[in-house]
């Protein structure tokens, strides 16, 4: 009996006990402070990186942040890009997220962002790493970063309604 009773726990408790502990040990999206949400315009300046060729100096962009349930995505409609972001940090204003996606046929972009948000403005980095991979065996063949200094106003969302 007491065999079958410790198999039980095994199979019953401790694989609840272990999720809970995962999930508590990640960043809810509960954390995020609601005034990232909303559209943002974000100018970005080349601090560093090892390849010039590859990435622009400096550029405008619009960045419209949205959450639906536990999911976060980021899209921009001037690039088309959309994603869902994942965050890994959350310390009052500050805030770390990142997204990882294909580009072209074989590379990938990994896009991660460090902001720290005041009133309707954030600044942070944003650091870019592109990973060329070798079509015949897929073994990596380069990898291309840039740092971006990065400046946000918001133009549209709950903290810039009058009364909110």
């Amino acid at each position: 009996m007491k065999k079958i009773l410790s198999i039980l726990f095994l199979l019953l408790i401790l694989p609840v006990m272990a999720q809970d502990m995962v999930l508590k040990a990640g960043v809810s999206v509960d954390d995020v402070p609601k005034a990232l949400y909303g559209s943002w315009r974000v100018n970005a300046k080349l601090d560093d990186t090892n390849s010039r060729a590859t990435f622009k100096p400096q550029s405008i962009d619009f960045w419209n942040l949205s959450r639906v349930g536990d999911k976060i995505t980021l899209d921009n409609p001037f690039s088309g890009a959309n994603a869902e972001i994942s965050v890994s940090t959350v310390e009052g204003n500050l805030v770390v997220f990142s997204k990882k996606l294909p580009y072209d046929n074989n590379k990938v972009l990994t896009d991660t962002v460090t902001l720290r948000l005041k009133d309707n403005t954030f600044s942070g980095i944003n650091s870019l790493t592109l990973e060329s991979y070798s079509l015949i065996d897929n073994h990596l063949m380069k990898t291309e970063y840039a740092r971006y200094l990065i400046e946000g106003e918001k133009i549209a969302g709950d903290s810039v309604i009058k009364g909110e």
